[in-house]
């Protein structure tokens, strides 16, 4: 039993340098996971600024669109406005599937585009937006309402109270949640290669392609994803453990 298992794993070995290490092939994999991680953060980065002005326009309008109602002017009606389209925003992007708004920013937005890296960031950082909105809003709604009154009393308004007092509070808060949302987008860019862009599954698709094996080029992204994500699981369970603590 023990001899076929050996035998089985030296086989295996041997494949697997057939299939990856002749010919240098498992450089495509290193440039895939290059392009995944170019594509991930630069969509996060993305989706933060956006997350961040989705989520400010709604909470203010939520806060005080009673307030600013009873005082009149157009600043209600601006708000309201923007607040209409951020709503808008948030109902197209996490009701559509990512692949088709991929396909959509490639084929029809950006048609004439030669590189899609520049594209695929667009798309999922327009994604990730919708989702990091909600990420932030919920954060800044479980802030006390008593640290807008503290602003207040500073002579703040409500946009600088925001800025210096409820923002940086909502970071604290939220930051486990966004780094969760950051594994979630790694995954997410496995389906770049519909738009051509040569990330980890396509490479792992494009060596499968050459040698005719698919089982080994597979495994190797399967593992590669699951190493990074569980690495960054660790990470995030780290810090969650230094946040219970500052709390303390």
């Amino acid at each position: 039993m023990l001899d076929h298992i050996i035998g089985a794993l030296i086989a295996f070995f041997e494949r697997f340098k057939e299939v990856m290490i002749d010919g240098d092939r498992y450089k495509f994999l290193i440039d895939g996971l290059k392009n995944t991680f170019t594509i991930t953060f630069g969509a996060l980065a993305i989706g933060i600024i956006l997350g961040i002005l989705v989520a400010a326009i709604r909470t203010s309008f939520d806060k005080n669109k009673e307030a600013m109602k009873l005082r009149g002017g157009a600043g209600y009606y601006v708000l309201a406005v923007l607040n209409g389209i951020c709503k808008f925003y948030l109902t197209v992007t996490r009701g559509t599937p990512v692949v088709v708004q991929l396909m959509i920013s490639y084929f029809v937005i950006f048609a004439l585009a030669d590189d899609g890296i520049p594209v695929a960031i667009f798309a999922f950082g327009i994604n990730s937006g919708a989702y990091v909105a909600e990420i932030f809003r919920a954060g800044i709604m479980s802030i006390d309402h008593g640290q807008f009154e503290a602003g207040r009393s500073l002579g703040f308004n409500y946009f600088q109270t925001m800025k210096f007092i409820v923002i940086p509070q909502m970071f604290k808060a939220v930051l486990p949640t966004l780094c969760n949302e950051f594994i979630a987008l790694l995954k997410e860019t496995s389906v770049a290669g519909y738009v051509g862009v040569i990330d980890l599954t396509k490479a792992g698709n494009t060596i499968a392609g050459r040698t005719f094996e698919y089982f080994i080029p597979l495994l190797s992204v399967a593992v590669i994803y699951l190493v990074l994500v569980m690495i960054l699981s660790w990470l995030v369970g780290i810090l969650e453990r230094r946040l219970r603590k500052s709390d303390r």
